[in-house]
């Protein structure tokens, strides 16, 4: 027999038919109904302090674990600052499921308090957005939003929940579990691409996008090693192959090593598995050119929209990434003596990129930023996960850190600031018995540093290593570069961070000097295993230094003489 349930119990009910564990949210009056249900159920909801910290919670969850994460925002406000997760899940490809509370129909088009048009809001910005206006439809939305955000070239859904929706009763059988689809490359393609690679002298391997698990990593890192082929992985996608791997020759985004760039240039053959191919990954469009590259291009996307977007390959390929990564693992090897030896010079070119930069020796810095990441990878377990968002201190780990495999990185490819330290809570909420590290700038701390009190809360015992040079240093930099010496608007005044951190309930030091910083990394580490709580390092250093190959007054003087030049 059916029995008649609330709009609110039916919500609650579909996401455990669809195996959801965790929501991540900020509490509202819009959506009551679901918080009751949710005090009986075995889903944990994780309260957070802003709606922006919630949404990169549920996109950092996405990422971690394949499934879609799930947030809950009150309408109005909480939508608005909610928008920041989504669109970082739809740049990168994360399944996610966004639900919104919503004004009752019965109030609609009034521009009642908080009302919002989703539909428009949200159009361009995810993959579908609805609102359920009748409660015993609630299943089938919810199935359908599951199947949408996963099948294909993973993203975000918005479901908008209207107060009276909610808060009717219907009587209604729930749905069957989602089920992801994905497309597979066919027998003739697969054989495309074995010539293709035969035939090639110089070819490169470019792995990035959303869509994969350890077992397609493992798989096409089998189909690498068999064919002995040179690997790089797209901008903040580093981690789809152990970076300590032969065949791995580095990351393929933002300050690029110029001899990789060159490599991929003069390749034959490029065989990009996965990646969008946007403007990071190919340094600004110039890696390959528009629309039709003089390398033999070989692009294999979860999404056949994507393909011939921007660049016309030779061979382009609609498929997921566990089924294009199952077919090539079984491929049969190809005679790779022309290649072979390219692949040990281009990982020395790779550890010759990642050498110490001379800069710290040069400007006499007492703290040398480049030993703090070498500390942090020393200090902590192979499959340590490293958070960071958006900024100049990022390229520290990007360029330094060898990130152990499959999920030991979460970054934004959309560039987005305070995605650090959500994405290092969930991370540690989701997986507690792994370490997780957290490089935030002084700028981008701030922007969701209150989610400190969260991982507080939960006893999400992060690392938090906060560079502080007390400016926005991508744009100062970019300033020095454009402007030279008018600096305007990028100039911060930051707090003890250390204290602040103690404020919440966690550890927090400063360091300054070089030799401080591994005995308090050891101390933080201990802290953290032993009390299940958060610690704090602040990184207190010289603003020049703003590159590993570049101080601001470098960039200034540079910028001076060409104005002179013209």
């Amino acid at each position: 027999m059916i029995t008649s349930r609330s709009g609110g119990q039916l919500v609650v009910d579909a996401l455990q038919v669809h195996g959801v564990e965790f929501i991540f949210g900020v509490p509202g009056e819009s959506y009551l109904p679901v918080l009751d249900a949710l005090h009986d159920s075995p889903i944990r909801f994780i309260i957070n302090r802003q709606e922006g910290g919630s949404a990169f919670m549920a996109e950092a969850y996405g990422k971690l674990t394949g499934k879609p994460g799930i947030c809950f925002v009150t309408r109005g406000p909480g939508a608005t600052n909610a928008a920041i997760g989504v669109h970082t899940a739809q740049q990168d490809s994360t399944a996610m499921i966004l639900f919104v509370g919503q004004v009752g129909n019965d109030f609609v088009e009034r521009e009642a308090f908080q009302e919002i048009d989703y539909r428009r809001m949200y159009g361009t910005m995810a993959k579908w957005v609805a609102q359920i206006d009748r409660a015993d439809r609630i299943p089938e939305y919810i199935a359908h939003a599951f199947q949408v955000a996963t099948s294909g070239r993973p993203g975000p859904v918005v479901l908008a929940l209207p107060e009276d929706c909610l808060a009717a009763q219907a009587s209604v059988t729930d749905t069957r579990a989602y089920t992801a689809i994905q497309a597979s490359p066919s027998v003739t393609q697969t054989a495309q691409i074995r010539n293709y690679l035969a035939q090639a002298k110089r070819p490169v391997v470019i792995l990035g996008g959303g869509g994969w698990d350890a077992e397609a990593c493992a798989k096409i890192t089998h189909f690498i090693e068999a064919n002995h082929l040179p690997a790089g992985c797209a901008f903040r996608f580093q981690d789809l192959l152990p970076n300590t791997h032969p065949n791995y020759i580095g990351d393929v985004g933002i300050g690029i090593n110029p001899k990789l760039a060159q490599r991929i240039k003069d390749a034959d053959l490029v065989l990009a598995i996965g990646p969008r191919l946007g403007e990071m990954t190919t340094s600004g469009y110039s890696l390959l050119d528009a629309p039709v590259p003089k390398q033999t291009l070989i692009h294999i996307h979860s999404d056949a929209l994507e393909l011939g977007r921007v660049y016309q390959g030779e061979l382009m390929i609609n498929s997921g990434m566990p089924q294009i990564a199952e077919v090539l693992s079984q491929m049969e090897a190809v005679n790779s003596d022309a290649w072979r030896n390219s692949v040990s010079e281009a990982k020395a070119e790779l550890l010759a990129w990642q050498s110490e930069p001379a800069i710290f020796a040069q400007e006499q810095a007492p703290l040398n930023l480049w030993q703090v990441v070498r500390s942090i990878q020393q200090a902590c377990p192979a499959d340590t996960i490293i958070t960071n968002g958006a900024g100049n201190y990022a390229t520290w780990a990007h360029r330094y850190f060898q990130y152990g495999g499959f999920r030991t990185q979460l970054a934004p490819t959309s560039g987005a600031m305070g995605y650090s330290m959500p994405s290092a809570i969930a991370a540690k909420i989701v997986q507690p018995e792994r370490t997780v590290v957290v490089f935030a700038g002084d700028g981008e701390y701030l922007m969701n540093g209150q989610e400190l009190a969260t991982a507080v809360q939960y006893q999400a015992g992060v690392i938090i290593v906060v560079f502080n040079n007390g400016m926005y240093g991508t744009i100062r930099m970019h300033q020095e570069k454009e402007f030279p010496g008018r600096v305007s608007g990028t100039q911060l005044h930051n707090p003890d961070f250390a204290a602040l951190a103690r404020a919440f309930g966690a550890a927090g030091e400063i360091v300054e000097k070089t030799e401080d910083f591994a005995p308090a990394l050891a101390r933080a580490l201990a802290h953290t295993r032993e009390k299940n709580l958060p610690a704090l390092i602040e990184l207190r250093y010289d603003g020049n230094l703003i590159t590993p190959g570049a101080s601001l007054q470098s960039l200034r003087k540079q910028a001076l003489a060409n104005k002179q030049k013209v």
